[in-house]
């Protein structure tokens, strides 16, 4: 006898409306979601740079239409000869050591303070975050006044301490002085801020370290270097690759600190002129489009080199005091 065959099996019905829907939600709907986010960065942020790429390697000049064409790495060879660029790269690395580092070192002590029980806790924790808040143009403007020459308050300060010269202090005068009053606003804004992210971060640690630290015999300083420091070294490389970003991009308050803010000089002699300041100066003053946009470009990678090197260390500090 011949093998009965199977029945064919029945085709599948048709996917309804509600089962159409769902799968594309299911497999679809997150990408759409997700894509605004990558159309704006392709419009304003990826092709802004490409597009500064090419024009760094072009002679590009908004005073002169006729001096245009391909420049292949002559803009970036420039550079190596450029005096006003290594003084401005030497301004901004100045100003970002005497900002960033004891930023940084001030935010850890102030964080630790805060994160224990204190009075008033609350307000000295939203008090610490008001300099953050304020306008930057706001808070320069008032420190330029702080910082004037002949009615400063520093130089009052200074005169009650008994720390001032014969003459008073003209900040905007010198490289020392500048760097200070500029590195002071910048330290101002953001000891706050990375102070409250500190402070998040050492919420997470147990109590019962500590106190099995204490009962060890260990005292607040050495507790914050020991324990609280390598348990938040994730953070700390975080706030460290921030500062350098924002550090070596600084713009705002050199520019008002200038009493002239729209030369972008920098002071007289470019005391304090910082690279961003520079690349503002050469594309939007001298209209040289094409050269600012290559010290853009060498400050993308200076930027990218230092903000590897400080995570680096960071890491490496953080590690070595477990």
């Amino acid at each position: 006898m011949s093998a009965t065959r199977a029945a064919p099996p029945a085709p599948p019905p048709d996917p309804t409306w509600r089962n159409r829907m769902h799968r594309f939600d299911m497999r679809y709907m997150p990408y759409i979601l997700i894509s605004p986010f990558f159309l704006l960065f392709i419009a304003f942020g990826l092709f802004p740079i490409i597009f500064n790429g090419v024009v760094a390697l072009r002679h590009w000049r908004l005073d002169n239409a006729d001096l245009t064409g391909w420049a292949g790495l002559a803009n970036f060879r420039r550079l190596f000869t450029d005096d006003s660029f290594w003084n401005a790269l030497y301004n901004t690395f100045g100003i970002f050591l005497l900002s960033t580092v004891p930023q940084l070192f001030l935010a850890l002590i102030i964080a630790s303070l805060l994160n224990r029980k204190l009075r008033a806790q609350t307000w000295f924790r939203v008090g610490i975050l008001l300099p953050y808040i304020t306008p930057i143009t706001a808070s320069t403007l008032l420190f330029a006044v702080f910082f004037a020459r002949d009615f400063g308050i520093a130089n009052w300060v200074l005169d009650v301490l008994n720390l001032r010269g014969e003459a008073p202090i003209d900040w905007r005068s010198s490289k020392a002085a500048s760097w200070v009053a500029i590195a002071t606003m910048v330290n101002w804004k953001w000891i706050g801020y990375n102070a409250l992210i500190y402070l998040a971060a050492m919420q997470s640690i147990p109590r019962d370290i500590y106190e099995a630290a204490a009962v060890d015999g260990a005292g607040p300083w050495r507790q914050l270097w020991r324990i609280t420091v390598p348990m938040i070294r994730p953070v700390v490389v975080f706030t460290v690759i921030l500062s350098t970003i924002g550090g070596l991009q600084l713009f705002t308050e050199p520019m008002l600190f200038e009493q002239n803010s729209q030369a972008a000089t920098g002071g007289s002699n470019g005391q304090f002129q910082t690279i961003a300041q520079l690349i503002y100066k050469v594309g939007w003053k001298d209209l040289n489009l094409g050269y600012a946009a290559a010290m853009s470009w060498a400050l993308f990678l200076i930027i990218v080199i230092i903000a590897v090197v400080n995570a680096l260390v960071a890491n490496r500090l953080g590690g070595g005091r477990r």
